[in-house]
């Protein structure tokens, strides 16, 4: 198999090297695993491109690009120009450093990464780490992902149907805040909401005078309903929620035909 991971959190953050070990193993002896990922840190990009200026990319070592671009800007580098041989047989993104459960994934530059290959027509999953009182301090946060990430994502591909829809099927994996040992098992779910939190800004006057905005997140530790992903993410388990980057509301399509003349 062959695969390419990326992330948002940039070519040197710790939960990519977990990522590649995982993807390492998934690959096999006869496979083998590229990296192309940020330069630097892209959180909060979402599926962005860098569509009106160039990427500049380094071969940082065998098989390992940094791209000085978003994720989704990295997986169209390592499909298009990097990979040798053909076409990733699966995209992974992450480890993200924190959740993109709930609303979260929808800034989630992991999540956007994931997308574009979806896009792409490749098989794809963000696999993010939910963190909290009982992992936020400890030697290894991954634990988690680092313990069941081989496990989830062999389950999904095996379940995944082959696919005929255009926009394609790609999977929100996001891993409890706890040890290892206390991961109570995996849940399919949806997307869940945080009522009475969002994304904020705060204020700061800089010693030149310049005003300049924060951009600050929610209470993480707030559940959202039942069956859906941040709920089973706090109560112990590993969520896993299927996406499609089809915006539309077609349960309105119906409710809206009055509008068409």
């Amino acid at each position: 198999m062959r695969i390419l991971i990326t992330n948002d959190d940039g070519i040197n953050a710790p939960g990519l090297q977990v990522l590649l070990e995982i993807a390492t193993e998934l690959a096999g002896p006869k496979g083998d695993v590229w990296t192309v990922a940020p330069a630097f840190e892209q959180s909060g990009v979402a599926h962005c491109i860098s569509y009106t200026h160039p990427t500049m990319i380094a071969k940082m070592g065998a098989r390992r690009f940094a791209a000085e671009g978003s994720p989704a800007d990295c997986v169209l580098a390592g499909v298009h120009d990097v990979i040798e041989g053909g076409r990733p047989d699966l995209v992974l993104s992450g480890i993200n450093r924190g959740n993109n459960s709930a609303e979260n994934a929808l800034y989630s530059g992991t999540l956007g990464g994931a997308m574009e290959a979806a896009l792409q027509g490749i098989p794809a999953i963000a696999l993010s780490q939910y963190l909290g009182p009982e992992n936020y301090e400890i030697d290894t946060p991954f634990e988690a992902a680092a313990a069941f990430g081989v496990e989830v994502i062999q389950k999904i591909l095996a379940a995944t149907p082959d696919e005929t829809q255009d926009y394609r099927l790609f999977y929100n994996v996001n891993f409890p805040p706890v040890r290892a040992a206390n991961v109570k098992g995996t849940r399919v779910t949806a997307q869940g909401f945080r009522q009475g939190t969002s994304f904020s800004v705060v204020p700061h006057n800089a010693p030149t005078g310049r005003r300049f905005l924060w951009a600050r997140g929610g209470n993480q530790q707030i559940p959202t309903a039942p069956g859906s992903d941040a709920a089973a993410n706090l109560d112990g388990y590993i969520s896993v929620t299927p996406m499609r980057a089809d915006l539309t509301d077609h349960a309105m399509l119906d409710a809206l035909k009055v509008l068409n003349t």
